[in-house]
């Protein structure tokens, strides 16, 4: 698939924690040629603390990510994002779901008085794609993948955090969206898989579309 046939210069790709969001956004970007813009995830020095009490440690996990994500959403708005395509694999707006999953109701109220004026001027996607899967899945890919700080969760945890993304991103109308069900596919070791992704991808999107592949793509 040629760079040319994609309309959008700035895709996110989003999803819960073992969903393959980062992977995904990195096989996509090399495909498009496009610039890759990585979470600092691994760079953060609350999540490991986070990870084994986040009650504790939830607001400065969730303040450091909110300012490197800013930062580096800033850094876009010196670009000129129609010379150069960029694949995310996050949606800054998104920083407000682990915000009510995590904190408390004191600290949720501190972080609303000065997200918001981080977020207004943050540049927009041209598409936003949202991989979603079920809890099972989630976690039999998390073990799979086997990141050390990542034992400590637990499935009460990767099942609220899921739930909030599904209600987040089927009430989202601030671009265009494409939901991707990736239960049954495998876009990583099966070629076939990630390329009628690509396929999807490369479809015009407007407002809301969703996709279900069944794994079995074979086409007659």
């Amino acid at each position: 698939m040629s760079r040319e046939a994609f309309d959008a210069n700035y895709i996110a790709v989003e999803g819960v924690i073992g969903v393959g969001k980062t992977t995904f956004a990195r096989m996509l970007a090399e495909r498009l040629r496009a610039e890759l813009l990585n979470e600092e995830v691994f760079e953060n020095p609350f999540l490991v603390d986070f990870y084994k009490s986040r009650k504790r440690f939830g607001f400065s996990c969730q303040l450091y990510f909110l300012i490197s994500r800013f930062q580096q959403q800033q850094q876009l708005m010196v670009r000129d994002l129609f010379a150069q395509r960029i694949v995310a694999d996050y949606l800054f707006a998104k920083d407000s779901i682990f915000a009510s999953v995590n904190l408390s109701d004191r600290e949720l109220t501190l972080y609303n008085r000065f997200a918001p004026i981080l977020a207004r001027d943050i540049p927009r996607p041209d598409l936003v794609i949202y991989l979603q899967a079920s809890t099972a899945t989630l976690l039999e890919r998390i073990r799979k993948r086997n990141f050390t700080f990542e034992k400590a969760i637990d499935r009460d945890y990767v099942e609220v955090l899921n739930k909030a993304y599904d209600y987040y991103f089927f009430n989202y109308t601030d671009t265009p969206l494409l939901v991707v069900k990736t239960d049954d596919i495998d876009f990583v070791n099966n070629p076939e898989h990630f390329n009628d992704l690509i396929e999807q991808i490369s479809k015009p999107v407007s407002g809301k579309k969703y996709y279900a592949p069944s794994g079995d793509l074979t086409r007659s």
